[in-house]
């Protein structure tokens, strides 16, 4: 027991070390609708993301992408994508629900939360935010021409335009029914779905009727000799 719960104690700091230098990572995923509820689904990336939350440096490059056109194609690409069912779909899992009562009776996954709350470090970055070059940068983003012209080009933007035209293609409902009719979209809840589920309450009797031998192979008749 003790090995166990200084095994999660180390994985929850190494995992809240880890996040503290990864938030670009966090950055993109806030800005995924298809990935936004990942963190939700995981107590551990909850940990991650909330760190990386806490952290100036997301907020900045969160900032950065929102004055992007681009950004907003891809969300909205990522919106009529199959995969966004397949997320929000993970909410009716058992498995998260159970996730999340096991770190709720964990002492370390809060300690782990609270880690960021209790480095000084990182109200330090918030002290510094305001002197930051990359903060300088988002203000000084309003006189630079090139990203007036990125939204006026938007419009007539290749990506914008497939997007526009993406409703008229069939196979994009197509890929929305078949992520609906597969029982893996739907996680452990998915095996109600699978008719291989029920073929034991088709025939109850089943498991209790021996399995037929086998028949023996029919004899090949030999082949006859060649003509010389």
């Amino acid at each position: 027991m003790k090995l166990s719960a200084l095994a999660s104690a180390l994985t929850l700091a190494l995992l809240s070390q880890a996040a503290a230098a990864a938030p670009e990572a966090t950055a993109a995923q806030m800005m995924d609708p298809a990935k936004v509820v990942d963190p939700a689904k995981d107590p551990k990336a909850a940990v991650q993301a909330m760190t990386d939350m806490m952290d100036p440096a997301t907020m900045m490059l969160m900032m950065q992408k929102g004055i992007d056109p681009a950004t907003y194609t891809k969300m909205a690409q990522s919106g009529m994508d199959p995969n966004m069912m397949k997320a929000y779909a993970g909410f009716i899992d058992p498995n998260m629900y159970t996730k999340w009562m096991a770190a709720g009776m964990d002492p370390n996954f809060y300690m782990a939360a609270m880690q960021p709350m209790l480095n000084p470090n990182m109200y330090m970055k918030w002290m510094m935010a305001p002197m930051d070059p990359r903060m300088w940068n988002m203000g000084m983003q309003a006189l630079n021409p090139n990203m007036y012209m990125n939204w006026m080009m938007a419009p007539v933007n290749p990506a914008n335009m497939n997007l526009m035209m993406a409703p008229l293609n069939p196979n994009l409902y197509t890929q929305w029914a078949g992520a609906a009719a597969n029982p893996a979209t739907y996680g452990t809840m998915g095996a109600f779905m699978n008719p291989a589920s029920y073929g034991a309450m088709a025939n109850p009797l089943a498991g209790f009727m021996p399995a037929l031998p086998a028949l023996p192979a029919a004899p090949v008749a030999p082949a006859a000799p060649a003509a010389k």
